[in-house]
């Protein structure tokens, strides 16, 4: 185990565990501004499913150029991302199945056609296919400074494409109806938002793998909703908690050996989260109780009456 100043001392100066930290930072980051929009449409599975559906696009971007560079890769999660959430809106428009129902058709279907794929390339005798599977859970350690410019550069994209239409996305998320109503193009802009977690999805793929991406998009929501009711400030607080998390998830896999840094994050995740619904002032468990307490609001207690004599 290292100490507290050693930890410091590599997080700043060594370059693996530095790399590490920083792309566990972007995606924190990006996971949490964009995943918020997710789940306050009530769309908290939606990063689940397309993360899943991400899986067949890697093996194909691998089976169609032979190349396991990163950016290949993840074109190729990124395009069968896109068409998952194509597909997704799509059956929720045109069938009369709940959003749900589809969420779980999308999932289901592109992660089993990826699994099937992962199986037929196992078996090739070419030795190149190695590796592939690790997207499953993810290879934080396998970051290098070029993958982590590169999410970095579409994370700063996505969320600015959020600043520029902020507002729309805002009466998307909270009035919908009123958004048809002033002409907003509300399917365009679901499409977008879509759009967007697709994004986040790819930014984490390497990082957390398709298992475990879709806590990234939801955690830092649920634990920033905790702390205030304003959404610029939830947007503000899912990417600090996000990046919070990957550091910390990133330093916990060094200083604890053979721990996986994705599981890490998430377990670090998780703690923000349970902190946020205990004592936040406003929502925590914690302080709500004391202010029952305080008010005196307890249950009253139920007398069972006697029986008639």
């Amino acid at each position: 185990m290292s100490t507290v100043a050693e930890l410091l001392h590599d997080l700043v100066f060594d370059y693996t565990l530095r790399t590490i930290a920083l792309g566990a930072a972007v995606l924190g980051v990006s996971s949490g501004v964009l995943g918020t929009f997710a789940v306050l449409r009530r769309q908290s599975l939606l990063g689940d499913a397309l993360a899943h559906a991400a899986l067949p696009g890697i093996c194909l971007a691998y089976m169609a150029t032979g190349s396991k560079a990163p950016v290949v890769l993840m074109v190729g999660a990124g395009v069968a991302g896109w068409l998952g959430a194509l597909l997704l809106l799509k059956i929720v428009a045109t069938t009369s199945l709940d959003e749900d129902a589809a969420l779980g058709i999308v999932l289901a279907s592109f992660f089993g056609f990826g699994i099937v794929l992962l199986t037929v390339m196992q078996k090739r005798p070419d030795a190149g296919q190695a590796g592939l599977d690790k997207f499953l859970f993810g290879q934080a350690a396998a970051l290098v400074g070029t993958q982590v410019a590169v999410t970095a550069l579409l994370g700063t994209a996505a969320i600015a494409v959020v600043i520029v239409l902020y507002k729309e996305l805002k009466v998307l998320c909270f009035d919908p109806t009123f958004a048809r109503t002033t002409g907003l193009a509300p399917r365009w802009l679901e499409v977008l938002v879509t759009s967007l977690v697709v994004v986040a999805v790819v930014i984490g793929l390497q990082t957390v793998g398709v298992v475990l991406m879709a806590s990234m998009l939801v955690g830092p929501v649920v634990a920033a909703r905790q702390w205030s009711d304003r959404l610029a400030v939830v947007l503000v607080l899912a990417g600090a908690i996000g990046a919070g998390a990957g550091v910390t998830g990133a330093v916990v896999s060094v200083a604890a050996e053979r721990v996986p840094t994705g599981p890490a994050i998430i377990l670090s995740l998780t703690v923000f989260a349970l902190v946020s619904i205990l004592f936040a002032p406003r929502r925590g468990v914690v302080p709500d109780a004391v202010r029952r307490r305080r008010r005196g609001l307890v249950a009253p207690v139920e007398v069972e009456a006697e029986p008639a004599r």
